[in-house]
């Protein structure tokens, strides 16, 4: 029997994706490992492998689809003895304009998959189309069955032998005198309503892409339901910047070049060690106490930004991490990291000083515990230790922190290690 190829999943968050270019074509052999198709997320472009052999019989996806729903099947593959004859019914390819492909059946249209299932307590329940529909049809309840499938899918043989629960008898009525109002919800403006606001208007239109989308979600996610706290410091830097310019004169001829980011990327890794409750993660019931310093640091691109994650940071020269930044800046403007670069960490940095910004609140990205805002150094008049009035380079930060992980007084301890080994460089090389 002909077997469908679906939309695979790139990365545990990913839903939906588009389908950029097909490598291959109708008729074409692959083997196991072969190269199928350009798969673009919300992040990235990523080639897809194939994981069987046989012949492409049929291509249901045209290449430039967008918003192509993960297991929805893409192309149909032939196997020994089988020809395009065997593929049935199986309905065209949509063009490329079509904003949501529906799954396509290989052997006849079939009515389309309920949608993805949710457990009572509104976790995700990942189940093949066809075991959802096998489930929607014999009244299965899904959150009952541990799925047998890769990452605990539930598929069609879990449901086969399934039987429905019993319905549950329907609670009597509350009495009207004591039944609770329903809370008003917040008047919400359709795209449609912000169009005719502005129809007499000149504008451009545009479409939001999947990163746009996901930039979108996140971080209106991490406002609605992250309690931030916001704790700020200046920062002297004359020490870290005569330091600097010491320890790149001698790099001059291993062509290295520390950036002051490079510093901050090890004061904060370190400032984690020495402050290793603030290590910490937020996992909805319960609160994850990281042992290494994974440090994600935040990189503008067009029409967005990464979060490029340098893992084990405490642990790398000063000289490792700028290499190491300078790539996965690189290879992310180009969209090019994998999903394992880009995704952990416990804490994160993100630096607007090069663009002249005094200081900024940045928000936090989930599920990490912190943020740090990093503003620019300027000259200002400061007092000294002596109690004279003199110049020194000054950088704000902020530390933006989300208050179910650390609390007022650990941030604050953070914080100030934070402080201390930029304030003292020579420390973090001890």
């Amino acid at each position: 029997m002909p077997t469908e190829i679906l939309m695979p999943a790139l990365s545990p968050t990913m839903e939906e994706g588009t389908l950029a270019k097909w490598l291959v074509k109708e008729g074409d052999t692959v083997q196991s490992g072969d190269l199928l198709a350009e798969i673009e997320t919300d992040k990235a472009t990523m080639e897809f492998e194939a994981v069987d052999e046989g012949v492409i019989g049929k291509i249901l996806i045209a290449e430039g689809t967008e918003n192509v729903k993960v297991n929805t099947a893409i192309a149909v593959l032939l196997g020994d003895g089988e020809s395009a004859a065997d593929i049935g019914s199986a309905p065209a390819a949509p063009a490329p304009a079509a904003v949501e492909t529906p799954a396509a059946a290989p052997v006849a249209t079939a009515a389309p998959a309920p949608a993805a299932p949710a457990a009572a307590n509104g976790t995700r329940i990942f189940a093949s189309p066809l075991a959802r529909r096998i489930a929607a049809d014999k009244g299965v309840d899904l959150s009952q069955i541990v799925g047998s499938g890769p990452h605990g899918r539930i598929v069609k043989a879990d449901v086969d032998g399934a039987t429905a629960a019993p319905k549950a008898a329907a609670p009597a009525p509350a009495a009207a005198a004591t039944a609770a109002p329903a809370p008003a919800k917040a008047p919400t403006v359709s795209a449609e309503g912000v169009a005719k606001i502005y129809a007499d208007r000149e504008y451009t239109e545009i479409p939001l892409d999947g990163m746009r989308k996901t930039i979108a979600a996140r971080l209106t996610e991490a406002k609605s339901t992250i309690p931030h706290f916001y704790l700020r410091r200046d920062i002297k830097l004359d020490a870290l910047m005569a330091f600097r310019a010491q320890i790149n004169k001698g790099l001059e001829s291993r062509g290295v070049k520390l950036s002051v980011n490079d510093f901050i990327i090890k004061a904060c890794a370190n400032a984690l060690q020495s402050v290793p409750a603030a290590n910490a993660v937020w996992a909805g019931d319960r609160v994850l106490q990281l042992k290494p310093s994974d440090v994600a640091v935040a990189v503008a691109i067009d029409g967005g930004l990464f979060t490029p994650v340098l893992k084990d940071a405490d642990k790398k020269s000063l000289s490792a991490l700028s290499s190491e930044m300078k790539d996965l800046a690189g290879r992310a403007r180009n969209k090019k990291l994998a999903p394992h670069e880009y995704q952990g960490g416990s804490f994160a940095i993100s630096n607007l000083g090069m663009f002249g910004i005094d200081n900024f609140d940045a928000v936090i990205n989930p599920p990490h515990g912190a943020i740090l805002a990093v503003g620019a150094g300027v000259k200002k008049p400061v007092i000294g230790d002596d109690g004279d009035i003199t110049i020194a380079t000054v950088m704000s930060v902020t530390l933006s922190v989300d208050h179910r992980v650390i609390d007022g007084a650990l941030g604050a301890e953070l914080l100030k290690a934070i402080v201390d080994n930029l304030e003292n460089p020579m420390g973090m090389l001890a």
